[in-house]
């Protein structure tokens, strides 16, 4: 009985992860590339209680008792399907259509990686244009670099390809690439990125390392879509049926606990 407390305890302790997952979802319904994040279960290791070769009476049986000890939480993946696409009037939105990441320089210098498409373009410290994130982190090209323009641009007319090659409209009013193009990346196991916070990804053992989209022909181009943004991928209805799911089974989980501890009260009272 006092295996089935803690045992209990444990599929308390998951399902409240798997809570806290679910309303981190609902929290980032409207957050711009967010993907949606789901808990994975494991059984815990399991107590022999009678091997399959031995019986009361010593004969042989086919068959093991062994208990279960409860359920820890393996792993919390995202879900990188696409989100819907939302039409925005600013002319440095930027949505992904495939497996691609934008590529952003932190404060730290180090690259990190977000489907947030959502820039601008800020004063940079030469005096020229720099494309940037809402938190004033630049954007860069596929050649690792921040994506700098003269002042003798207007940024208003720049306008970008499916292919992410930023142009710029010559005497005829026709667009001609300026040779810079938004830096877009792949991960052969992007569930293996390390997630941080304002929709950013880091690199990690476990993701392999980035493969650039403009320098390998081995993999399906993303498309870059401009005047749009990726919204979230969570699914509202899938998020509640999920939650009231977890809801249930914590209950159970507490109806466990309460039942054993009743038995254990009737084994006590049997002395009196």
């Amino acid at each position: 009985m006092v295996r089935s407390l803690w045992t209990a305890a444990t599929g308390m302790i998951a399902q409240q992860t798997n809570v806290d997952t679910i309303a981190n979802n609902l929290a980032n319904v409207n957050t711009t590339g967010y993907k949606t994040q789901v808990n994975e279960f494991k059984s815990l290791l399991y107590q022999n209680i009678q091997t399959k070769t031995t019986s009361a009476n010593g004969d042989t049986k086919p068959g093991s008792a062994q208990v279960g000890l409860g359920v820890r939480n393996a792993s919390i993946n995202s879900v990188f399907t696409t989100g819907s696409f939302l039409a925005s009037e600013s002319d440095t939105a930027f949505a992904l259509d495939g497996k691609g990441f934008f590529a952003v320089q932190g404060a730290d210098n180090q690259v990190y990686y977000t489907k947030n498409g959502d820039f601008r373009f800020t004063l940079a410290n030469n005096g020229g244009n720099m494309l940037a994130t809402s938190e004033g982190l630049p954007v860069m090209d596929t050649n690792g670099r921040p994506i700098i323009l003269d002042q003798n641009y207007v940024v208003s007319e720049i306008t970008v390809t499916q292919d992410g090659e930023l142009c710029y409209p010559d005497a005829a009013n026709t667009p001609q690439p300026m040779g810079i193009r938004l830096g877009v990346f792949q991960f052969n196991n992007p569930n293996g990125l390390e997630k941080l916070g304002e929709s950013r990804y880091r690199e990690s053992a476990a993701s392999g390392a980035p493969i650039n989209e403009a320098t390998n022909q081995n993999v399906e181009k993303t498309k870059v879509i401009q005047g749009y943004l990726e919204g979230s991928n969570v699914q509202v209805v899938d998020e509640m049926v999920n939650m009231i799911v977890a809801q249930r089974a914590y209950e159970l989980n507490s109806k466990a606990i309460t039942t054993s501890d009743e038995m254990l009260q009737q084994a006590n009272n049997l002395r009196r």
